[in-house]
């Protein structure tokens, strides 16, 4: 049975070195990455028991660190007031990430409550934006470097939100696809999920993350991260107990894993009814499309 190898100390890394060392650590992660959607994909009950370590391995926090160093927000500071350019030219990236390396292995690590923003919605509603801290924004990042290739594992083909390798156009796509000769699916029902961001149930979402993750003090690390509350633009605090807040990296994979029920749930609802097709379609998951021919079924759906 293959195993993981972990990396218990960082590499020495000064400004010549970084380029070189990010790029050990990507191929370093993909090869684990690798492994581990494999393990999953083989074993779909296969629980992972063992994935702490590699949250917290040097080579998954420098990709995570290159990833939120070099997002569009990473000049967007959290409740603390320090960006990934303050972190970088203040305190340095190695003694940044060793730093966070430690308070996670002796598990003093704690998410702070995100910097609550309300941004302007394409209708001219508004809604609400959650910045999270240099290094909450790091851990989310690494924790979704060993969460997603387990749980696309998991996600159907029809699911196309925030996906590695989907687009909204691949979605569109499947819809031309299904409605053109020699498909002809006969009938669309469209819908949308309101609010799910904010609505989603955590303990609903935790029981969807049980069902492969195994390792407790990942499993408090998710948990952590959902419980962390909000800081108003009011400097009001704000507990969280449903939801994941838009702006954190992780959140679209969390709010993936919780919708990934309807893609299992709707074409077992649909048997027997009509020949049916499901299709989850862009934003997050949170539009479907339901593709159908003859009669459309009225009721129980």
């Amino acid at each position: 049975m293959e195993v993981l190898e972990y990396q218990e100390e960082w590499s020495p890394v000064n400004t010549d070195e970084f380029e070189h060392a990010v790029c050990e650590a990507r191929r370093r992660v993909l090869k684990i990455q690798t492994k581990l959607h494999r393990w999953a994909r083989d074993a779909p009950h296969r629980r992972f028991d063992d994935l702490f370590n590699l949250v917290a391995d040097p080579a998954f926090l420098l990709v995570a660190w290159d990833r939120v160093s070099g997002n569009k927000g990473a000049a967007t500071a959290g409740v603390d007031g320090r960006t990934a350019r303050s972190v970088a030219a203040l305190q340095g990236v190695e003694e940044f990430l060793d730093e966070l390396r430690n308070s996670l292995k002796d598990r003093s690590f704690r998410p702070l409550p995100v910097r609550g923003r309300m941004i302007p919605k394409a209708n001219g509603k508004l809604r609400r934006l959650g910045i999270p801290t240099v290094a909450d924004r790091v851990v989310q990042a690494s924790l979704k470097l060993v969460l997603e290739p387990i749980s696309e594992a998991e996600f159907l083909p029809c699911s196309y939100g925030f996906r590695p390798k989907r687009r909204t156009h691949d979605a569109v796509a499947e819809v031309r696809f299904f409605t053109t000769r020699p498909r002809c699916y006969e009938w669309i029902v469209e819908g949308g999920i309101k609010a799910c961001f904010d609505e989603i149930s955590h303990p609903a979402l935790m029981d969807r993350v049980r069902r492969r993750v195994g390792d407790k003090r990942v499993l408090a690390l998710v948990k952590a991260f959902l419980k962390a509350g909000i800081l108003t633009e009011e400097r009001q605090l704000e507990d969280t107990t449903a939801g994941t807040p838009q702006g954190g990296i992780l959140s679209p994979l969390l709010a993936n894993v919780a919708l990934s029920v309807l893609d299992e749930y709707t074409p077992r609802l649909l048997a027997g009814r009509a020949p049916a097709r499901w299709s989850g379609l862009s934003g997050f998951a949170t539009d479907f499309r339901i593709f159908g021919w003859s009669a459309m079924p009225t009721t129980g759906v």
